[in-house]
């Protein structure tokens, strides 16, 4: 897994959203910087906690020019029930066949329970408007994500 790192140039994307849409990054990043998160599955424990945490805290990532859009390799249906049982308001994109994953680096090997998989490690990269990754978050815990971030963007400000 070679994770992309501060300065590098974010992968461009188009992808489906829950709702059936193309979301662009490039289009994203036209009055934004954008919080790209990846996360292992909808509607898991850690993965809900992480998805209403943004949620709640929409507007204070707007204060810092920021949008966040979440990338899972959950299919269509599924994120749309994802966003309809946790009233959820922001794009969640669907990477079925982990490219994009693989293009930030976050998808390898993973172990849990003994077990060893592939599958998508919870890392989440700020894009700035210039296409740049601007930072990579990836130490903290599922219910601070929004904090860690939304701190990171008041320390730049």
């Amino acid at each position: 897994m070679n994770t992309l790192q501060a300065g590098d140039n974010a992968p461009s994307f188009k992808l489906e959203n829950q709702n059936g849409e193309t979301v662009e990054l490039s289009k994203l990043l036209g009055d934004n910087q954008v919080l790209v998160y990846f996360y292992p599955k909808a509607l898991t424990p850690g993965c809900t906690v992480q998805a209403e945490q943004l949620r709640d805290h929409k507007a204070q990532l707007a204060q810092h020019n920021t949008v966040a859009v979440g990338i899972s390799p959950d299919p269509v249906k599924k994120l749309k029930n994802f966003e309809t049982k946790k009233e959820l308001n922001f794009d969640l994109l669907s990477d079925e066949d982990h490219a994009i994953a693989d293009a930030f680096g976050v998808w390898g090997l993973k172990k849990f329970m003994g077990k060893e998989y592939d599958g998508i490690h919870r890392i989440s990269f700020l894009v700035g408007q210039d296409g740049k990754v601007k930072h990579v978050f990836n130490k903290f815990k599922t219910k601070e994500h929004h904090q860690v971030v939304i701190d990171y963007l008041a320390e730049q400000a």
